[in-house]
């Protein structure tokens, strides 16, 4: 698998389950109920921990090294604002949402959970360009 490729792998399954998450996951938080929700709260930040650093930190490392030397047919306008919106995108999980988890795991707060929908609107949408744009490299790389 080429740098682009497990680059784009990463991207877009980012972009599936930010979607995924943001449309079913997320709007079903309002529905656990109050006592469970705290221990709810801390199996959910586990168990999705498990999948979204890899996935995150693969995204991160690749678009580094793909902005640092983009390879041949990838434009360097495409390669640094794909890095710039993973650097939006780990900005706006440890300062938004990972607090908005935390505060969570002590007690359920129909506030807290709006706000994190409402904010990972723009996570979604972030992701959402990502995968245009690695897809696009990708493409670009196999048109030449």
């Amino acid at each position: 698998m080429t740098l682009l490729q497990l680059h784009a792998a990463a991207t877009t399954m980012m972009a599936g389950l930010a979607w995924f998450v943001q449309v079913v996951h997320y709007p079903l938080l309002a529905r656990v109920g109050r006592g469970g929700f705290p221990a709810y709260a801390r199996f959910h930040a586990r168990r999705t921990g498990r999948i979204v650093a890899p996935l995150m930190l693969v995204e991160a490392a690749t678009a580094v090294a793909i902005a640092w030397r983009p390879p041949p047919g990838v434009g360097s306008a495409a390669s640094v604002t794909g890095l710039v919106l993973v650097g939006f995108l780990w900005i706006s999980t440890w300062t938004v949402q990972v607090p908005l988890h935390r505060s969570l795991q002590q007690a359920f707060s129909p506030t807290c959970v709006r706000a994190l929908v409402t904010s990972n609107w723009l996570r979604t949408a972030a992701w959402t360009a990502r995968a245009a744009i690695a897809l696009g490299m990708l493409a670009q790389t196999h048109v030449r």
